[in-house]
């Protein structure tokens, strides 16, 4: 999954569920640059941050391993 795509899931999850950025950001520990970056998916989140962002917003971290 492109940096766009999880940038574009965690901005309609947040949406859906009507919560602000700034307060998204608060809880997740990122600033709200860093957030409005990832959801533009012209930054790609720490995998610490990711985490955290998917658990408030209820969504899954899936990893595949390609061999």
């Amino acid at each position: 999954m492109s940096s766009t795509e999880i940038g574009q899931k965690i901005r309609e999850r947040r949406s859906f569920l009507k919560i602000k950025q700034e307060d998204l950001a608060d809880i997740a520990g990122v600033s709200e640059r860093t957030l409005r970056e990832i959801e533009k998916g012209t930054a790609n989140p720490e995998l610490n941050s990711l985490l955290k962002l998917c658990e408030v917003l209820g969504l899954e971290v899936k990893i595949s391993v390609i061999k």
